[in-house]
């Protein structure tokens, strides 16, 4: 027999067993083992799908552990807090101004130097009385004037700590790693700024009160002027001759 031949009827036992196979019952196949292609690829899709729904509930855990991650850094405080040092800034500075000579920031203290030291010159007052007062309130604007320097000198002090409350600050601003942190150094500067501001507040009145201090010596002044005039201008028992010894025996 030719090999053609036998080619032909090899292949032609294969092609029958395979259709054998194929028109076979499935629980007749591979040995007893069932095998449904369509059960087969519901399947392999239901485990895609389950698959998938995992991988999205891996990448929601992932969301939200990032989230509380951004959180836990916008809920961090800063490092450090500089309002200890400005409230130091502005007690310093109220101290000054409560150390003001004889006439103080107080309105009865005002009011009771006032009437007495600035009213306009008694007429009955002695020339010695009229000395003592006029004595008395510029030594009072003096002071007043000392104790503005002293405030200015406060101030002044003041810039250098300030400057670097301001450097720490923006910082910290720029290198804050949550809302919390930009917030609580933004709130740092406006109480800054608040303390700039009462430094201004207090120079204005220490210099306000030298200077109302020295227009009312200047008008108690004009007023005791006055009154000294008046009374040289008065006329009296005039020039009385008297012996006078010049040399003595």
């Amino acid at each position: 027999m030719k090999k053609s031949s036998i080619r032909r009827l090899t292949m032609s036992g294969v092609a029958a067993i395979a259709l054998a196979v194929i028109s076979a019952p499935a629980d007749a196949q591979f040995g007893g083992i069932v095998y449904d292609p369509t059960n087969y690829a519901q399947n392999v899709l239901t485990a895609a799908r389950s698959l998938e729904q995992i991988n999205n509930q891996i990448q929601q855990i992932q969301n939200q552990a990032t989230s509380l991650i951004n959180e836990a850094k916008n809920l961090a405080s800063m490092p450090f807090s500089t309002v200890a040092q400005l409230q130091a800034q502005v007690q310093r500075t109220q101290q000054l101004l409560s150390s003001a000579q004889r006439i103080a920031y107080d309105v009865q203290s005002i009011d009771q130097a006032f009437s007495t030291k600035y009213q306009g010159a008694s007429m009955s007052s002695s020339d010695q009385a009229l000395v003592d007062g006029a004595k008395d309130r510029w030594q009072t604007s003096v002071g007043a004037f000392e104790d503005a320097l002293k405030v200015q000198a406060g101030v002044v002090g003041n810039i250098d700590g300030a400057r670097t409350t301001m450097n720490s600050l923006v910082t910290s601003s720029q290198s804050a790693s949550g809302a919390l942190q930009a917030a609580q150094a933004g709130n740092q500067l406006l109480a800054l700024q608040s303390q700039q501001l009462a430094d201004l507040t207090a120079l204005m009145a220490a210099q306000g009160r030298a200077q109302a201090l020295d227009s009312a010596q200047r008008a108690a002044a004009q007023d005791q002027a006055r009154e000294q005039l008046r009374r040289f201008l008065t006329p009296g028992t005039g020039y009385q001759p008297g012996s006078v010894s010049m040399f003595h025996n």
